[in-house]
C-alpha cells in the first residue's frame, strides 16, 4: 500500500518538474527528432523510475490513485515525455513479480534509472500475426514483428511478448539495439514524435533464457492486459487538464476531477468505459481551447495545436473494442 506522506512528497516533486521543466520545453520536445536524455535524467533523479518500485528495491512504492496522479500531472506538462517513461513502469511492476534471479539482476537498476525499458506487446494482440518464441535449448528464438515499441534510442532494453508453441505467452528481455536479426524502423507520427516509436521485426533473434521473465497464459494475459488500461487514462487527464489551466475563465477542472474519481474507483470490466470518457474529455478540452487561441492556434509556436494533436492521439492509443465502441457514441451524442 502506498505510504501517504511518500506520495504527497513525489506528487509535490512531480508537480514542479511538470512545470518548470516539461511544460516549458513542450514545444520544443514536439519538434525534436527524439525526447531530450536530460528529461528523463530528470526524473530518474528524483526517484520516478522507480515510481511503483518496491522500497527494498530502491523504488518509492507509490501505487494506485497515488501513483495515477503522478502520471496525470506529468502528461499535463508534456506528453511525449511522460509517454517514453511510463513504458518503463509497467515493466518495473512486472520484474517486481519476477523470479528471484531475474528480480534481482534487473529490478533495482531499474527503479533507478540505470537501466531503462520500453514494452513490445502489440506482436501478440487479437487479429496481429502473433511473434513467435521458440525454445532451442538454453536460449529462445524471436520470429515475427511488433508494429509499436516506444523509446527507441532512449531505452536499455525491450519487455518483449511473443506466443510460444503451445499458445502461451512468454516476456523476455531484449536488449534495444540493432542486430542482423532484429530491426528498427522508425514510425513518424503527428504527435509524439519525439518518442522514438518503431516497428520491431525480428528474425530468428536469440535470447539467453536466463532473460525469460514470466509466462502465463493467453487467457490470463488477456485478463491483466484489461486491468492495465487504469493507467492510460491519466494520459488523457493529464491532456485535459492542461487544457483546462489555460482555458481560464472556462472550467473544466470539475469535469476532470470526476471522470478521475471514475477511472480510480471503477471495476476492470469498467475501466474501457472509463477510459473513452478520459479521451474524450481530452479532446473536447483541446477543441475549446483551439477555439478559444483563434486563429494563433494554427501557429506551431502555440501550446493549443500540440495538444490538440496530443488529445487526437489518445483517441486511438491503447484503443480496445470496448473503448472505440464507447468512444464512437460519445463523439456522436451531438449528431
Amino acid at each position: 500500500m502506498t505510504n501517504p506522506a511518500a506520495a504527497v512528497e513525489v506528487l509535490a516533486v512531480t508537480g514542479a518538474l511538470a512545470d518548470e521543466l516539461l511544460f516549458r520545453r513542450a514545444l520544443e520536445v514536439d519538434a525534436a527528432e527524439l525526447v531530450p536524455r536530460e528529461h528523463l535524467d530528470a526524473l530518474a533523479d528524483v526517484g520516478l523510475y522507480g515510481l511503483s518500485g518496491p522500497t527494498d528495491a530502491g523504488g518509492l512504492g507509490v501505487e494506485g490513485p497515488a501513483a495515477a496522479r503522478v502520471v496525470e500531472t506529468l502528461a499535463g506538462g508534456c506528453l511525449t515525455t511522460t509517454f517514453v517513461w511510463l513504458q518503463h513502469q509497467g515493466v518495473v511492476r512486472r520484474i517486481g513479480e519476477a523470479a528471484p534471479g531475474v528480480r534481482d539482476r534487473w529490478l533495482a537498476p531499474m527503479c533507478r534509472g540505470e537501466v531503462r525499458s520500453g514494452v513490445a506487446i502489440a506482436g501478440i494482440r487479437p487479429g496481429a500475426d502473433p511473434l513467435r518464441a521458440r525454445q532451442a535449448k538454453d536460449r529462445w528464438l524471436l520470429d515475427g514483428a511488433v508494429p509499436w515499441v516506444t523509446g527507441w534510442g532512449c531505452i536499455d532494453v525491450v519487455h518483449v511478448a511473443a506466443r510460444d508453441d503451445d499458445g502461451d505467452v512468454v516476456w523476455l528481455l531484449v536488449d534495444a539495439a540493432p542486430a542482423p536479426s532484429l530491426q528498427a524502423e522508425r514510425q513518424r507520427l503527428v504527435a509524439l514524435d519525439a518518442s522514438g516509436t518503431v516497428t520491431v521485426r525480428f528474425t530468428g533473434h536469440e535470447v539467453a533464457g536466463e532473460r525469460l521473465t514470466s509466462r502465463t497464459t493467453y487467457d490470463e494475459w488477456q485478463a491483466a492486459d484489461l486491468a492495465s488500461l487504469r493507467g492510460n487514462g491519466s494520459l488523457a487527464l493529464g491532456v485535459a487538464g492542461r487544457c483546462a489551466g489555460l482555458l481560464e475563465p472556462v472550467d473544466l477542472a470539475t469535469e476532470v476531477d470526476a471522470v478521475r474519481d471514475r477511472l480510480a474507483e471503477a471495476a476492470d470490466e469498467d475501466v474501457p468505459a472509463v477510459r473513452a470518457a478520459a479521451s474524450e474529455l481530452a479532446w473536447r478540452a483541446a477543441g475549446l481551447l483551439l477555439v478559444a487561441t483563434g486563429g494563433r492556434a494554427v501557429l506551431r509556436d502555440q501550446h493549443a495545436q500540440r495538444l490538440g494533436r496530443e488529445a487526437m492521439f489518445l483517441l486511438v492509443f491503447g484503443s480496445r473494442a470496448p473503448i472505440k465502441t464507447e468512444l464512437l457514441r460519445l463523439l456522436a451524442r451531438g449528431s
